[in-house]
C-alpha cells in the first residue's frame, strides 16, 4: 500500500489542508488547482504540483477531487482534458464535494466504463477538521477499493466509514448528517431568540451549550440504535428512550410556556414536542402517566 501514489484536485479552505496532511505519504502525492497559492502552500508541505488534470491522472492510483459543486466535478472527472482522459485502468476516484447521489453514481458508470473506480467519500469536520487532521470520511463503494483507502487517508481524518457497497452511500449519509446540523443550527437561532426576550446573555447562553454538548456529545449521544422502529417494551433501550422522551417532553413543554409568556413563536419547539415520542420509538400509550 505504501507505494500507492496520490492524487488530489482542488486546494480550497478544506481540499488545501487534506491535501497539506496527504502530501506526508509515502507514495507521494501531486495536487492542481487553478490558484497557484493554494498550490504553493501544499507544494511547501511536500506534495509535487503538476501543470493539468491528465497529468496527475496519469500519475497517480488514488485521485481526490474537492471541488465546489456538481458541475466541476463532472468537469474534473469526465471533462475535456479531465481526469479519465488520461487514468489507466484501476485507477480510484474519490469525491470529497458533497453532490447529488445521482451524480455520484452516473459518474461511477462512466468510470467504470473505462476501468476506473469511483467512489464518493464526503467529508465531515469542515475546515477545523481537515486543518487538524480530523476529517470523518464516509465512503461509497466497493469494500475492497474503500480499504485501500483506508491507510493513506488516515492522515487526514480520524474515522473512515465504509458507508455501503452502493456508490452514492457516502454522500447520502453525508446529507443526513448535514440535515441535522442545519436544522440544529436552526433550531439554535430559536433557542437564541427565546432565550434574548427573556433578558438572557445569550452569548453566555452559548458556553454553557457548547461546554455540555462537550460532555453529553449532543444530538448524537442518542443515535445508538440500528433501526427507526418502535422499541418492544422488553429491549433495553425501551427505558432509556422513555426516560429521555419524559425529560424532553417536559423541558419542552417549559420552554413553549415561557415563549407564549414573552410572545416569542417556537415552531421547532412545537413540532419537537409533538413528535419527539414517536421519533425516539417510544410513542405514547394507552395508559402512560400524563
Amino acid at each position: 500500500m505504501s507505494d500507492l501514489r496520490l492524487g488530489y484536485v482542488g486546494l480550497g479552505n478544506i481540499g488545501g489542508p487534506m491535501a497539506g496532511r496527504l502530501a506526508k505519504w509515502s507514495g507521494g502525492l501531486a495536487v492542481f488547482d487553478l490558484a497557484p497559492d493554494a498550490v504553493a502552500k501544499v507544494v511547501d508541505q511536500g506534495a509535487r504540483a503538476v501543470d493539468s488534470l491528465a497529468e496527475l491522472a496519469a500519475d497517480s492510483d488514488i485521485v481526490g477531487i474537492c471541488v465546489v459543486n456538481d458541475e466541476q466535478v463532472r468537469t474534473v472527472v469526465a471533462g475535456e482534458g479531465g481526469l479519465l482522459d488520461s487514468a489507466k485502468p484501476g485507477t480510484i476516484i474519490t469525491v470529497h464535494s458533497t453532490i447529488s447521489p445521482d451524480t455520484a453514481t452516473d459518474l461511477a458508470a462512466t468510470c467504470a466504463g473505462k476501468g476506473v473506480v469511483l467512489l464518493d467519500a464526503p467529508i465531515s469536520g469542515g475546515a477545523p477538521g481537515a486543518e487538524q487532521g480530523r476529517l470523518a470520511i464516509m465512503v461509497g463503494g466497493d469494500r475492497e477499493s474503500y480499504l485501500k483507502l483506508k491507510e493513506p487517508f488516515s492522515l487526514a481524518a480520524e474515522m473512515i466509514v465504509h458507508a455501503g457497497e452502493e456508490v452514492g452511500a457516502g454522500t447520502k449519509m453525508k446529507l443526513a448528517r448535514n440535515l441535522l446540523h442545519f436544522i440544529s443550527f436552526t433550531a439554535t437561532t430559536e433557542a437564541a431568540r427565546l432565550a434574548e426576550a427573556a433578558g438572557i446573555d445569550i452569548a453566555k447562553l452559548g458556553k454553557v451549550v457548547r461546554h455540555t454538548d462537550a460532555i453529553t456529545g449532543g444530538a448524537g449521544a442518542i443515535m445508538l440504535r440500528d433501526s427507526t422502529a418502535p422499541i418492544a417494551d422488553d429491549d433495553f433501550w425501551y427505558g432509556v428512550f422513555t426516560h429521555v422522551r419524559a425529560l424532553g417532553e417536559k423541558d419542552l413543554s417549559l420552554a413553549l410556556e415561557l415563549g407564549d409568556k414573552l410572545d416569542v413563536e417556537l415552531p421547532l419547539g412545537a413540532i419537537a414536542l409533538r413528535d419527539l415520542a414517536a421519533g425516539l420509538g417510544v410513542p405514547h400509550k394507552e395508559g402512560d402517566p400524563s
